[in-house]
């Protein structure tokens, strides 16, 4: 029987060899001839390495990758641009602040370099921090600080002149106090007093009252009836509108629009 299987094993392995060397032979030349497009496919579709250079890696870059480096030195640009504006406007408010210090010390810089320097500080002053404006103005204790008037525009700052006689507001930050006083010398004063309010950069205020001194006699009081009204100054009152204050100088527009410019002084009491 083993015998019998191993022939029949022998037979078929042979006639299975047979078949595949007539085959093979047969089809010698066509499995030649059907390599030869695969090869060839191979061969087109092959792409050697890219080399990495800055040019290479930035063509290979996403597009989103390249607009946002776009967009990064756009805004690098644009406030470098800001930084070099503001450094320019820092300069020009300097020097305005400058032009405004020597008028109020010699009261004889021209009027249109005046009006100028206020037209600066005006139009800057959202860069102004005004943080520190109350406590410059009407320092930390009672009765406060002085500032007298030097220069007075109109008309936005069309027109102007230097302020002809002694007038000095008295600021009370510590008590909410205000005082606007006019002085003739030996004639006499008139002076108003009342409270006020500060918000931001804004100080409205209410006169209580005023008085009256002439020559020797003593000062005659007269109520405005503002000391009946217990509610706090608002703009629906006089304000000042503060666009510029340091130790030296101050500036600020009234209710009517009006632009004034102020130095610090003693406190004055008569003249």
């Amino acid at each position: 029987m083993a015998s019998s299987v191993s022939l029949h094993i022998n037979l078929s392995y042979n006639m299975i060899s047979n078949k595949s060397q007539a085959y093979f032979s047969h089809n010698k030349t066509q499995l030649f001839t059907l390599e030869k497009p695969y090869l060839l496919n191979i061969t087109h579709n092959y792409r050697s390495p890219t080399k990495l250079t800055s040019a290479g890696i930035l063509k290979q870059l996403p597009k989103a990758t390249l607009e946002e480096k776009t967009a990064a030195s756009s805004t690098t640009d644009l406030l470098d641009e800001e930084s070099d504006e503001t450094k320019q406007q820092q300069g020009v408010v300097e020097e305005s602040v400058k032009v405004l210090k020597k008028a109020a010390k010699t009261r004889k810089v021209n009027k249109e370099e005046v009006l100028a320097a206020l037209a600066v500080i005006k139009k800057n002053k959202e860069n102004l921090d005004p943080s520190s404006f109350l406590h410059i103005l009407g320092g930390t204790e009672s009765p406060g600080r002085t500032w007298m008037l030097i220069f007075t525009a109109k008309d936005k700052l069309k027109s102007g002149y230097y302020f002809p006689i002694t007038a000095v507001q008295r600021f009370d930050a510590a008590a909410k106090r205000i005082q606007n006083g006019v002085y003739l010398g030996p004639i006499g004063c008139l002076t108003f007093e009342g409270r006020f309010s500060w918000k931001k950069r804004i100080l409205a205020f209410i006169f209580e009252f005023l008085e009256i001194k002439i020559g020797p006699f003593g000062p005659l009081q007269i109520s405005l009836g503002g000391q009946k009204e217990e509610r706090e100054p608002s703009t629906k009152d006089p304000f000042f509108i503060w666009f510029y204050v340091d130790e030296e100088i101050a500036v600020a527009q009234g209710r009517g629009g009006g632009t004034a410019l102020w130095c610090r002084c003693s406190r004055v009491t008569t003249l």
